[in-house]
């Protein structure tokens, strides 16, 4: 009797056991002929960016260069003799004139040497196998070539000098967002750098102005599906005003011998002589760009520029007004194969 009971017990408890916990929930089968499921490491599956929503009316202008089929394209800039000047910023009325037979006032402020521009820049936009961008530009005249790595846009993330990178963002930066036409948006240029003056000048009131925006004018169907937008730019720094040069501090403690009365300072109290300067650069232009094949199909502009005194331009271009013309370049030309010498006789 006690043998039969011990024995049910233990059945009892294997049953128990057995049984699978309350609220536990079956896979579901997968269907015939369906891919088998990925291993499961562990971790939560990364989020996957989502697509940007352009809406119907408007287009994203982005650069679509493939690895080993760069896009390129070359920068002409010609200066136009022909073209009237232009009024830079007015400058800060000095605050002591010298006398009409004071030679230092007769002359004329020493303008800085006029910098060598090269005539043209060829733009080499290339796609690695990582998916990172690189630009190289190359002046003409045998300079030797800058690298920059840029972004899907063109924006110029890092590399390139001052000048160089102004007029890369010229041509190459398109806008952050899809656009319709008719909206406007801006570019990362820095056309004057009156800061680098440093402390000794001062702008001359109402002297400075500054407007940056490039427009999408309109988007027009072509062949084999393409669209053609067309872009406006329209770019204007100026400022002005009165650089004076450093003033020595006058040391009170120091008297001439004989001299009888209080020290004076009237030389530090008296103004400054200072010299008048002023800058503007004008950028306007006009360009087709490629939405389908993501690069230009044309851009044309002028480049002005009008400096007075010591004051210089951050797109390094000597006074006077500048025609630029971009051109597509069909193939990227590889580097000349070594000559071989030919043997001695």
């Amino acid at each position: 009797m006690k043998r039969s009971l011990c024995g049910l017990l233990v059945a009892l408890a294997f049953t128990g056991c057995s049984q699978e916990a309350p609220g536990k929930i079956e896979p579901l089968q997968r269907p015939p002929g369906a891919p088998p499921a990925p291993a499961s490491t562990g971790e939560a599956p990364a989020p996957v960016a989502a697509a940007p929503v352009i809406p119907k009316d408007a287009v994203l202008l982005r650069w679509k260069p493939t690895p080993g089929t760069p896009v390129s394209f070359r920068l002409s800039l010609t200066l136009d003799r022909g073209a009237p000047a232009f009024e830079s910023a007015p400058a800060e009325p000095k605050a002591d004139k010298k006398k009409k037979g004071d030679k230092e006032a007769e002359a004329p402020a020493a303008a800085a040497a006029p910098a060598t521009v090269p005539s043209e820049y060829t733009y080499v936009l290339d796609l690695d196998r990582a998916g990172e961008r690189h630009l190289r530009m190359t002046p003409s005249g045998g300079g030797a070539p800058e690298d920059a790595s840029v972004s899907d846009r063109g924006f110029i993330i890092d590399g390139l000098p001052q000048r160089e990178r102004n007029l890369a963002t010229l041509v190459l930066e398109l806008p952050r967002d899809p656009v319709r036409p008719g909206e406007t948006w801006s570019l990362a240029t820095a056309l004057l750098t009156p800061d680098a003056l440093g402390t000794q000048f001062r702008r001359a009131t109402g002297g400075a102005e500054r407007h940056n925006r490039v427009k999408l004018v309109s988007v027009t169907p072509a062949d084999n599906g393409e669209q053609v937008a067309t872009l406006e730019y329209d770019l204007l720094e100026q400022f002005g005003g009165l650089l004076t040069p450093a003033r020595a501090v006058p040391n009170r403690g120091a008297r001439p011998p004989g001299a009888q009365g209080p020290a004076s300072d009237d030389a530090a109290a008296r103004p400054t002589e200072g010299t008048e300067l002023s800058a503007t650069v004008k950028i306007t232009g006009r360009g087709e760009f490629l939405v389908k094949a993501g690069q230009w199909r044309s851009w044309e502009g002028t480049l002005a520029t009008s400096m007075k005194g010591p004051a210089q331009s951050a797109v390094g271009l000597p006074p006077g007004t500048y025609q630029a013309r971009l051109a597509p370049v069909s193939a990227t030309p590889a580097p000349a194969a070594p000559t071989a010498t030919p043997p001695a006789p």
